[in-house]
């Protein structure tokens, strides 16, 4: 009978971890990225403390008061500072959502195009490309919209408005005609779509990258075609980056102010008809537009439309995580 013996433990070291070279460095490398984290998280409090403390004064007054010293509010239920920011509010998350169902699509399959379906070169050069429509000012995709984009759309309205005009998205105002001038909804969200595109195409092409390639060929190895491995393997590995890039999309298009300012004819209602000009603003357009001949309460007013635009873009990074987190278990997200 033979018997095992456990081999001699590890003699300690000579030399405590305390004393060794490189403790110090380590020690303020992990000082560092404390810091660098801690400063994300300041810089967070600071900016949510400056639109509280600026904001008050209009959040406290009341609707006269208000009324007498701001000139684009009034005292009527639809001219306050809050159903002021309910109008803007909508027509952000309008815009925003047009943008994000035009753009999402899209960016997917230029991911998946480049990643997993172009030749080598043809996808470094759509790859560059990319990544540089990613880099164009906001200010010029407003001006290439007003002035290209805007002609070029206005038949395509016609159409809609005449064979879907039945649906109240598409509808033409009362007097049976769509906005001549094209300076719509519609118009501002498709303008954001092609915005967002690339941000969210970058992202996603990325995540496709980093797919396993052992998930990619046991897929085919089982007989699947390539599109069949692409929802076998790479959508469930992509899914919290798909996700993540879309919110980031998101955050950009409800954040943009010259695109949307140079393009849309604004309008207080919530009106559900995208095709009718005068009817809807966003927030930050709207700031752009009153800033300049703002007085005190003015601004303090423009803040609290600030503040209220912070807390839209807190909840909605919140609730990625959460969807995030709750696909972690399905696909190895962290």
């Amino acid at each position: 009978m033979t018997t095992t013996q456990e081999p001699p433990a590890p003699q300690a070291d000579a030399q405590e971890y305390s004393t060794h070279p490189g403790a110090a460095a380590n020690r303020l490398f992990g000082g560092l990225s404390a810091g660098a984290a801690t400063l994300i998280l300041v810089t967070l409090a600071a900016v949510a403390t400056f639109l509280l403390i600026e904001a008050w004064p209009a959040m406290t007054a009341s609707s006269a008061e208000l009324s007498d010293k701001v000139h684009w509010l009034g005292t009527e239920s639809n001219e306050t500072l809050l159903a002021t920011i309910g109008f803007l509010v909508y027509g952000t998350v309008l815009i925003s959502a047009i943008a994000l169902l035009i753009a999402t699509p899209l960016s997917i399959g230029i991911a998946l195009f480049i990643s997993h379906y172009a030749p080598r070169r043809l996808a470094q050069g759509l790859g560059y490309l990319i990544d540089l429509l990613a880099a164009i000012p906001s200010v010029v995709y407003g001006l290439w919209g007003a002035i290209v984009v805007i002609p070029v759309l206005q038949p395509f309205y016609e159409f809609l408005e005449r064979y879907l005009g039945w649906i109240p998205l598409f509808a033409a105002a009362d007097d049976g005609s769509v906005s001549g001038t094209g300076r719509v909804a519609l118009s501002a969200g498709i303008v954001l779509a092609i915005m967002i595109i690339p941000i969210i195409t970058a992202v996603t092409r990325e995540v496709f990258l980093q797919t396993p390639t052992l998930h990619e060929e046991a897929a085919l190895a089982m007989g699947a075609t390539r599109w069949e491995m692409i929802k076998m393997a790479v959508f469930p590995f992509g899914r919290s980056g798909m996700i993540g890039a879309t919110m980031l999309g998101l955050g950009r298009a409800l954040g943009e102010t010259m695109a949307v300012y140079m393009i849309l004819s604004p309008g207080l209602t919530f009106s559900p008809y995208i095709l009718q000009a005068a009817q809807h603003n966003t927030i930050a357009s709207y700031i752009a537009l009153q800033f300049p001949e703002a007085n005190q309460d003015g601004v303090s007013a423009l803040i609290t439309m600030g503040l209220a635009l912070f807390v839209i873009t807190l909840l909605v990074n919140m609730l990625a995580r959460w969807i995030v987190s709750r696909r972690a278990d399905f696909d190895g997200a962290n």
